[in-house]
């Protein structure tokens, strides 16, 4: 009976033995997973996924931006398997860099554009631009923009973008953005998005 209680403590142990070698090489696995997504990520061409208008001397140009880049961005050496689970938790979300741009090169914040003090340009730009922009999705749901993001170049770039925050949105969804250009008052834009922003 002693032999057989031994024996049966030692399957018992070895038997755990094994099944955390197995969830160790399944933790691994998925962490390879994980790597190659983000490679393909890396390699995909994202930023290609561009459009532009140009009315009059302004260019106008729209770029979904993947929500991975910035998880990634803000973390250069991450827990893939954490960063994964953030994604998981936020991608419905939608970001679209919006970048306005002068032919020229000038200041596009200047009166001369916008019949606004300059100041308040700035302060259109920062706050109320906000609504000037919805999204529609390949369902006809419209969706407002829930946050924006004024970068601040401070006339070292002849750029002046904006981030557009979009919430609860399918990520396999195409989707439209509309622009109702109030600023430098070019009338309505739409930029369509053919394509979701990435195969994760």
């Amino acid at each position: 009976m002693k032999v057989f209680n031994s024996f049966f403590l030692f399957c018992i142990v070895f038997g755990l033995l094994l099944s955390c070698k197995n969830d160790k090489q399944a933790i691994v696995s998925d962490d390879s997973e994980i790597r190659f997504r983000y490679y393909n990520l890396e390699n995909q061409g994202w930023k290609s996924k561009t459009h532009s208008y140009k009315v009059d001397n302004i260019n106008f140009t729209a770029t979904e931006v993947p929500i991975i880049y910035y998880l990634l961005k803000d973390n250069p050496t991450p827990n893939l398997l954490q960063t994964d689970s953030i994604y998981e938790e936020n991608k419905r979300e939608r970001i679209i860099e919006f970048v306005f741009k002068e032919e020229s090169e000038n200041d596009i914040l200047k009166k001369e554009y916008t019949n606004l003090d300059y100041q308040k340009a700035v302060e259109y730009i920062s706050f109320a631009i906000q609504k000037d922009f919805l999204v529609v999705t390949s369902k006809n749901d419209t969706i407002e923009c829930s946050g924006v993001l004024f970068e601040r170049n401070f006339k070292v770039s002849p750029d002046n973008k904006v981030l557009l925050f979009f919430s609860n949105i399918d990520p396999n969804d195409k989707i439209q953005l509309v622009y109702e250009d109030n600023l430098f008052r070019k009338g309505v834009l739409k930029f369509r998005f053919k394509e979701p922003i990435l195969n994760l």
